[in-house]
């Protein structure tokens, strides 16, 4: 924290406390969200004022923090609510109700970026992580989908069937059906109380592959789940000449790979070794490295965030008693 925090208010420590170290509860006014320079565990709580029409712009500081664990939000405010919702890249929100007690299969528990790599502890997608060849349940393919047309994958997809690539227009066409992007699936819970869970894209995800196979099953992979791609100049080279322009252009190459921010990494298998040892090697984040090859189905749960919404459905209406975090 910068010395510049306007004020600070402590409760001081008992005699019993005098001994050892601790951290008395306290509260700090800052001006800037750009004070906080880590995080901090303990009874601390931080107050930032801001103008209601600066929210935008204070929604786009918390993400570019990168943790991402919980965010409680306290609103009478429909828009406003399902603006921080929509917007927030972070694990759990909680509206109108304090941000602690999550509960297996209710609330799943996982952060984004430095917060957590998923999947959610107590969600779906726990156990998939630990099998072979994972399947999906039929719950989750069946979530409701976002009528949002997918512009890329289909060109990718029409131009695979015009050019001989027989085995991306088959398997890009399963990815159209099988991405969770934009889903979301109602969770049990207490009455009172809604809960769901939703995907969206991870944000910046690195191929890296040996043939041009390899690298088009990565692109339809990372087009089908709404991700934005990076590639390494080895890679960029295997790209075909006939790509339609707005793929293309949806691709970028990256000399230094290192400054990226990346999400996760779709890495050829034969290249595997050497790339965990270089994303390991990376400041910031962990970088989830998904193996890929030319006919392998890429699982696309692990390209996307988890991100748990849980609502205090009886502060409806206004009754700003209930929106109290005190018990």
């Amino acid at each position: 924290m910068r010395k510049s925090a306007r004020a600070v208010h402590q409760l001081p420590l008992g005699e019993d406390c005098q001994h050892g170290t601790f951290v008395a509860p306290t509260v700090i006014e800052i001006d800037d969200l750009a004070q906080l320079q880590r995080e901090v565990f303990g009874p601390v709580l931080h107050v930032l004022r801001y103008r209601r029409d600066a929210l935008p712009q204070l929604i786009d500081a918390i993400n570019a923090t990168g943790y991402g664990l919980t965010l409680g939000v306290h609103s009478r405010i429909d828009e406003t609510i399902d603006f921080v919702a929509q917007r927030a890249h972070v694990g759990n929100i909680y509206v109108n109700r304090n941000i602690v007690g999550a509960v297996v299969g209710v609330q799943p528990f996982g952060g984004e970026g430095k917060s957590g790599t998923g999947p959610k502890a107590g969600g779906p997608l726990y156990l998939k992580r630990l099998q072979r060849n994972a399947q999906l349940h039929e719950e989750l393919t069946r979530a409701q989908p976002a009528q949002v047309p997918n512009t890329l994958l289909d060109s990718l997809l029409d131009w695979a069937r015009t050019h001989g690539h027989e085995r991306l227009a088959a398997s890009g066409q399963r990815y159209h059906g099988d991405s969770l992007l934009q889903r979301s699936l109602l969770l049990p819970g207490p009455t009172g109380e809604r809960n769901t869970l939703g995907f969206a894209p991870r944000g910046l995800v690195l191929c890296v592959a040996a043939s041009v196979g390899t690298l088009l099953n990565q692109l339809a992979a990372a087009f089908a789940t709404g991700n934005t791609v990076v590639v390494d100049e080895a890679t960029a080279a295997l790209l075909p000449a006939g790509l339609p322009a707005p793929v293309r252009a949806a691709i970028r190459r990256a000399s230094q790979l290192e400054a990226e921010p990346l999400q996760a990494a779709l890495v050829d298998s034969h290249q595997a070794a050497a790339w965990r040892l270089r994303l390991a090697a990376r400041e910031g984040a962990l970088v989830p490295l998904i193996l890929c090859s030319e006919d392998g189905a890429i699982p696309l749960w692990r390209l996307l965030a988890e991100r748990a919404l849980c609502v205090n459905t009886t502060a409806a209406g206004g009754n700003a008693s209930l929106m109290t975090i005190s018990v």
